[in-house]
């Protein structure tokens, strides 16, 4: 008598095949909708442990909202988010189970976040003194937004990453208070003071861990789905100091990037190269663009995930 195991191979085999193999747009349609079902009606600890990875890259970042919008009105689990610089004020917006705003929305959400939209002033206290910005005030946004919690709070995983400019190491958050480290992740050096935070010295992340993939590994994740807004800097010509940082920033993104897509099961990667980081104007145009990405990716997404689960369906079918 051949046993149920066994055959495992036999039907992974037969399901990955039949799948790539349907030639009928209703037959593909139908299969991917009830295996779909099936993985949605796994209990989540028999369910493979997803992820979301959010890239920085400011204004870019907010193609973020876009794809998180996507992913929640198709039902797609996430147990485990992790970002960087803008990533991570996304990321930790949606890990604390508030709803993404709308596109529309957008302009006058992120002018709430101080750090994205330098004011004249500022800038000329900053060349005139020397004087570095402070981006307190996206500390008290997040604290205003989720309340004062800590990582352990948090409906879901969260985790967000930082430098620290005296050393050059990744600090990586995964406890204690979430405003603080949100604020460090996204806290772009040159224009703006570091966070000093537990004895070190904390700027933006994104100079050594653009797209935080082994961090949501770090905390569980098994399947992680990466979003890169990664920026086209070839197009860029920088005229002041921050633009110059930031130039630098997204170039050593850029080649952090190409290691780190590796390292993903599925890649969203929404058109906003030519979006620069403070062109908060553009923020509506950004979401809208992570909208249409992840909507032409979904069923791709959810069709890598089924076939990562489908001997843990196996097993469910087979105990019954």
């Amino acid at each position: 008598m051949i046993r149920a195991r066994s055959l495992l191979p036999l039907v992974l085999a037969l399901v990955a095949a039949n799948w790539t193999a349907a030639r009928e747009p209703r037959e593909e349609t139908l299969l991917r909708a009830h295996l779909w079902n099936q993985v949605l009606s796994l209990p989540p600890k028999e369910r493979p442990v997803v992820g979301l990875a959010l890239s920085g890259g400011g204004v870019r970042g907010l193609a973020h909202v876009g794809v998180i919008k996507v992913l929640e009105d198709a039902g797609f689990p996430i147990d485990v988010v992790t970002g960087t610089s803008m990533g991570a004020i996304i990321g930790s917006l949606y890990a604390g189970g508030l709803p993404m705003p709308d596109p529309a929305d957008l302009p006058k959400y992120v002018n709430e976040v101080t750090i994205t939209n330098p004011n004249k002033i500022a800038l000329l206290r900053l060349i005139i003194t020397d004087h570095l910005m402070s981006t307190k005030g996206l500390e008290e946004f997040i604290r205003k937004r989720i309340g004062d919690k800590q990582f352990s709070q948090l409906p879901k995983r969260f985790g967000c990453v930082a430098m620290d400019i005296k050393t050059g190491e990744a600090i990586l958050f995964r406890d204690g208070p979430v405003a603080p480290a949100v604020r460090a992740s996204m806290n772009l050096p040159g224009g703006f003071a570091p966070v000093e935070y537990r004895h070190r010295y904390l700027v933006d992340g994104g100079v050594v861990d653009y797209i935080p993939i082994d961090l949501n590994k770090l905390l569980g994740a098994e399947w992680v789905l990466a979003s890169v807004t990664e920026g086209d800097y070839t197009r860029s010509s920088p005229s002041n100091v921050l633009s110059t940082l930031e130039q630098v920033i997204d170039i050593q993104g850029s080649i952090l990037s190409r290691q780190q897509r590796r390292q993903a099961d599925m890649l969203i990667e929404p058109p906003v190269g030519d979006i620069f980081f403070y062109e908060t104007n553009r923020s509506q145009e950004a979401a809208e663009k992570g909208v249409v990405a992840a909507s032409r990716k979904l069923p791709e997404a959810q069709e890598k995930l089924v076939l990562f689960s489908l001997s843990r369906l196996w097993r469910r079918w087979t105990s019954k």
